[in-house]
């Protein structure tokens, strides 16, 4: 393989290219829900605040009730056919919104409805997902396989919020609904194109074999392992603060700047910019100083401009949104993808998803409750301040990495044996997850 071709992998890996386009629709159809959905029950229903934080949480309620057994069901099935069902069904229900609409039955519980089966959807394609990517790549294929997937998923939200914001601006925001349903039909014939298929999944009869069996092993794996555990704590932490000021960030920009929806897809399309640049620095950085180093640069350094967004206001106020929310998804994006390519080398493959699972529990699980606390606090404190303690939450849960073993390293490590070995269950199982952090 010639591995120094520029666009390597896009241009010699068949396989990778259609998993690859796949993606990226479905990040742009996910972007374009992501201000849609909103300004659907903020324009169109009006909705609470209260109640647009609470559709927020039940997108991703499903990683608090399913996300452990889901692992262990993943590693007991193909992984693509998983993706395939759930791009299906994700299809059938964002379509279901808009004709609803037509219909004059929309209401906020339909919304809730919808926002809750398409996160089930999205459990298990995010597992599946997780877990598939390694067995298509080789080993030194990963770090940029892994940076072309995260940059062109930037790359995609941003036009994708952008999209959001114009379409409900033109034509309504229940129209934006369509455009999630028709990616997730890209997303289809993408998956269904690729040639791999992977060998029927046997049991090798070592271990447990019963679901709460492999879902003990893998909630194991993560509380004996200081890299998995560091990491699993820092991601429901960030999570958490994260997902408190985003789920409010439209209510936020509309009611208290004062700004109209195509303006708002159009600042949040800008602050997604940042991903794309964290994207491009996140692998030459880490080469440069390190890839601890680089992780505490970008989810500690870099997002604690997140704290400007709160400051907004209308005219050149919203600089100041558009530079801390362009800090935040640059550090995000960019630690993500060194955590991603960190792990998919550490961990054995044969425990991918459920492992995978049980780290996107407990880090997965903190997005409902941030996006609940997101809209009791605009609710009881007023928007403004919410986004001043929910945005200061983003480099205060980094401080779960300084004061870890990424501190006191230049690299993270490549082999889990070589670390931790004897504390750890047997090395035939173990993998890990990309959650949103």
């Amino acid at each position: 393989m010639s591995h120094g071709i520029r666009g390597g992998l896009l241009r010699r890996h068949r396989d990778f290219r259609l998993l690859w386009c796949g993606e990226t629709a479905g990040k742009f159809g996910a972007s374009v829900t992501g201000v849609s959905m909103p300004l659907v029950a903020v324009s169109t229903l009006h909705a609470s605040t209260f109640e647009v934080g609470l559709l927020g949480a039940a997108a991703w309620a499903p990683w608090l009730v399913i996300g452990l057994p889901v692992g262990a069901w993943v590693d007991r099935l193909r992984r693509r056919p998983v993706m395939l069902t759930s791009a299906a069904v994700s299809l059938v229900l964002f379509a279901a919104v808009p004709v609803t609409a037509w219909a004059g039955r929309l209401s906020i519980g339909l919304l809730l409805a919808v926002a809750l089966l398409t996160g089930t959807a999205a459990v298990f394609f995010q597992t599946a997902y997780t877990a598939y990517l390694p067995t298509i790549l080789e080993p030194d294929d990963q770090p940029e396989g892994n940076a072309k997937l995260h940059g062109s998923a930037s790359a995609a939200q941003i036009a994708g919020l952008g999209s959001g914001g114009l379409i409900a601006q033109v034509a309504g925001a229940v129209n934006g609904m369509f455009a999630n349903a028709a990616t997730f039909l890209v997303s289809l014939l993408c998956l269904a194109g690729i040639r791999h298929r992977e060998p029927r999944v046997t049991r090798t009869g070592q271990g447990s074999t019963s679901l709460a069996g492999e879902v003990r092993e893998g909630l194991r794996l993560i509380a004996v392992d200081p890299w998995f555990r560091t990491f699993t704590l820092f991601g429901a932490a960030s999570n958490l603060a994260l997902m408190g000021y985003q789920s409010i960030q439209v209510v936020f920009l509309v009611r208290s700047v004062g700004l109209t929806p195509g303006t708002v897809g159009v600042l949040i399309a800008a602050t997604s910019a940042g991903g794309v640049a964290g994207a491009f620095a996140a692998r030459r950085t880490a080469h440069r100083i390190g890839t601890a180093r680089a992780m505490l640069l970008f989810e500690l350094g870099i997002p604690a401009l997140g704290m400007l967004i709160p400051l907004t206001t209308r005219g050149a106020g919203t600089l100041l949104f558009v530079t801390g929310g362009f800090s935040v998804s640059a550090g995000v994006v960019a630690g993500n993808i060194i955590k991603a390519s960190f792990q998919q080398r550490y961990c054995p493959p044969e425990l991918l998803g459920r492992l995978s699972a049980s780290a996107a529990f407990l880090s997965y699980g903190a997005i409902p409750v941030g996006a609940l606390l997101g809209g009791v606090l605009g609710t009881a404190l007023g928007l403004r301040t919410a986004m001043a303690i929910t945005t200061a939450g983003i480099p205060l849960a980094a401080l779960i990495l300084l004061f870890s073993p990424v501190r006191r390293t230049r690299d993270l490590p490549t082999s889990r044996r070589t670390t931790s070995g004897a504390s750890l269950p047997p090395a035939a199982d173990g993998e890990p997850a990309v959650p949103l952090h």
